[in-house]
């Protein structure tokens, strides 16, 4: 996988001006815009399998052989202004490739935050957030960032924890193994009233395609729900419409999924 990035400067109507033109020049070159995600090419040549990714001003891009990624960095080059960023970190990841998968970490990035603060020395945590302290506005990184706009001393407190327990887990990461299937599956679950000032709850799930994690989402539910039940079954409702739009994600890379399965753990 390798990362190509094309600047623009100035006007606002910039990035999609240089989203028209890459896409004009991937269809012409007999690349398939995805059905789902219009930011996705793709171009198959018998058994090989190309993919390019466009962000806005950047484009992630990778083949099944290795002699394609060249010839698309050749034609590329020809064509645009690009800058390839290194295959090995991006956006703080280091990806390792080893025989019987791949092992993707953020430890760099993490010891740099640690020592950002000056917390190296500090005790660990278990988990980055107490089970038992609940935040509120006078009293996880996304919870303490509702209050950042006001913070008080239980929310630096909070964000202090959470550095702790990223000092004792920076070389975590995430395994994908190449010995899976390709089976869709999700779980779901719910914080029922978690948050002390509207009494709303948290919707949360994680979906793997076979044994590899590949999504997952933790979101303050719209509406206040009036049980346990309720706010379940909204993070399945959630769950299931993440659940759809992988499903037809895949169809463009080629895997048919048949019924889906969704656990909803309560």
């Amino acid at each position: 996988m390798s990362i190509a990035s094309r600047r623009h400067y100035g006007l606002k109507q910039a990035p999609r001006a240089w989203y028209e033109r890459l896409t004009q020049f991937l269809v012409d070159n007999n690349y398939t815009r995805g059905s789902v995600d219009k930011t996705l090419f793709i171009k198959r040549d018998n058994d090989e399998l190309f993919i390019a990714q466009i962000y806005v001003d950047d484009i992630v891009f990778g083949s099944t052989n290795n002699t394609k990624v060249q010839q698309f960095v050749d034609v590329m080059s020809l064509e645009f202004e690009m800058s390839l960023v290194g295959e090995r970190y991006f956006l703080g990841l280091q990806i390792r490739q080893m025989h019987d998968g791949i092992f993707i970490t953020q430890a760099k990035y993490a010891k740099n935050l640690v020592k950002k603060f000056g917390l190296e020395k500090a005790k660990h945590c278990d988990t980055p957030m107490s089970t038992t302290l609940k935040l509120s506005k006078d009293a996880s990184v996304g919870l303490c960032a509702r209050y950042q706009a006001d913070p008080k001393e239980s929310h630096l407190s909070s964000v202090k924890r959470i550095i702790r327990y990223v000092n004792g887990t920076s070389n975590y990461g995430i395994w994908y193994s190449f010995d899976t299937n390709a089976s869709l599956v999700g779980f779901s679950d719910a914080d029922w009233a978690g948050n002390c000032d509207d009494r709303k709850s948290t919707s949360g799930g994680c979906f793997f395609l076979g044994n590899n994690l590949v999504s997952w989402f933790c979101k303050k539910q719209n509406s206040i729900s009036l049980s346990t039940a309720e706010a379940e079954y909204i993070a399945a409702g959630s769950g299931c419409t993440q659940l759809l739009w992988m499903k037809q994600m895949l169809v463009d890379y080629g895997f048919n999924q048949g019924t889906l399965t969704l656990f909803v753990i309560t």
